[in-house]
């Protein structure tokens, strides 16, 4: 298998400068990765072909019904009427309208459209943009790059808004339990990539949040811009929408591109954390509570939690990977390697020494790579404990701090291997 691979449009910014770049301390993470990526923001995704498989294990095939007539329904987002797609004639495939083609070069216009609103007043209607099952021709990419312009950051260094957080809720929302259409796969990882802070840990009904999406302050989670909004994925609208996202990432992964876009944003987002961890591996914010003395634990229990879910979400890709090539939803798993090899953009090194900034996670995951993975790519545990290593040394981590997150990762890892992202 060779090394190198292909950047997406969520990977760089204009000029080929990656977004990693524009944020603070990025002489560290460049000095680290060695050279900056080069790619184009906003840029449309490239039409190839479909690469191996484009479905998951988890995929349920449904049969659609034939229907003796087109069916259409208008529903107005901001100033852009939105058809929902229609059914071929044939019933083998349902047409992707042009309004909503259009919709994936305006990203504003995509983001009104898929906005369910703080009130979810408009939620049936975005979700009615979001068809399941096979679109005719390339539609499946198109709506994947629909909901890509809906849901990423305006520009490079820009957090995520409140409407495009809400976007993601709603995405979540509608593919939880439903058919991808294939061709979409790639589109909806980038939007799991470009929220990894948020995708990555469980989520279950929360009944304090009353609302899709949350600010910054009201987030949880570590090393975050306090300005950006966050989808609420434990939100209950009508006691029955919530949402984990875990599901729908490790459905995804069945398609070649899409794991490649997960696995680089595991793994960059692997890096940023290292990165901001104390010499002693530890919380720099973490402030031992009040007449307890300054404990350990309380340095290293939200740290632990977080690498924990990073070596889960690794292992359940390749137990997607595996279990594919098992039950034969990927027929050869040769040329799987090879296509989710090509959508992969490198290997992450952590900086040096710990940075204190806070970019928003848009550019978590588009910091640039550090050269080609060494070693076999699909041994996640390994590419892991590479950069894990490497750290350790160059920041002087205590050896028992760094054993303890080794463990860590490689019992996570092995709990992925074997139950996925649950």
């Amino acid at each position: 298998m060779s090394d190198g691979g292909a950047g997406d449009e969520r990977t760089a910014g204009p000029g080929g400068q990656s977004r990693a770049s524009r944020s603070g301390d990025a002489g560290e993470v460049a000095e680290a990765a060695g050279h900056t990526d080069a790619g184009q923001e906003g840029a449309e995704p490239r039409e190839g072909h479909s690469d191996a498989v484009a479905v998951g294990r988890f995929a349920r095939l449904r049969k659609h019904p034939v229907l003796a007539s087109a069916v259409a329904l208008a529903l107005v987002a901001g100033a852009v009427a939105v058809p929902l797609a229609l059914f071929g004639g044939d019933g083998s495939c349902k047409e992707l309208p042009s309004a909503t083609r259009a919709l994936a070069k305006n990203p504003a216009a995509a983001t009104r459209a898929l906005d369910p609103g703080g009130d979810m007043s408009h939620f049936d209607a975005a979700r009615a943009l979001l068809p399941s099952g096979d679109l005719c021709g390339d539609g499946g990419r198109v709506l994947g790059r629909v909901v890509d312009a809906a849901t990423r950051a305006t520009a490079p260094g820009r957090p995520h808004t409140t409407a495009q957080a809400g976007a993601v809720y709603v995405v979540a929302v509608a593919y939880g339990d439903r058919d991808v259409p294939p061709g979409m796969e790639p589109g909806l990882a980038r939007m799991i990539a470009g929220y990894v802070a948020d995708t990555n840990p469980f989520s279950g009904m929360d009944d304090d949040v009353n609302t899709p999406a949350v600010s910054g302050e009201s987030a949880h989670g570590r090393f975050l811009d306090p300005h950006e909004a966050h989808p609420a994925f434990g939100f209950s609208y009508s006691g029955a929408l919530s949402t984990d996202p875990g599901r729908l990432f490790q459905r995804l992964a069945g398609e070649p591109e899409a794991f490649g876009i997960l696995y680089d944003a595991e793994r960059a987002y692997f890096a940023y954390y290292l990165e901001r961890l104390t010499r002693q591996g530890t919380d720099p914010d973490a402030r031992p509570q009040k007449g307890r003395g300054a404990e350990l634990s309380d340095a290293t229990l939200g740290p632990d939690l977080d690498l924990e879910e990073i070596g889960r979400h690794i292992g359940a890709l390749m137990n997607v990977r595996a279990s594919g090539a098992r039950d034969g939803t990927i027929s050869d798993l040769a040329a799987y390697d090879a296509a989710a090899h090509r959508h992969t953009r490198g290997a992450y090194p952590a900086a040096a020494r710990q940075l204190t900034s806070r970019p928003p996670m848009g550019d978590i995951t588009a910091r640039p790579v550090g050269g080609a993975l060494r070693g076999d790519p699909m041994d996640g545990r390994r590419q892991l404990f590479t950069v894990l290593d490497a750290w350790a040394r160059a920041r002087k981590v205590p050896a028992a701090r760094a054993a303890a997150i080794r463990q860590i990762l490689d019992d996570a890892y092995v709990q992925g291997m074997r139950y996925g992202t649950l």
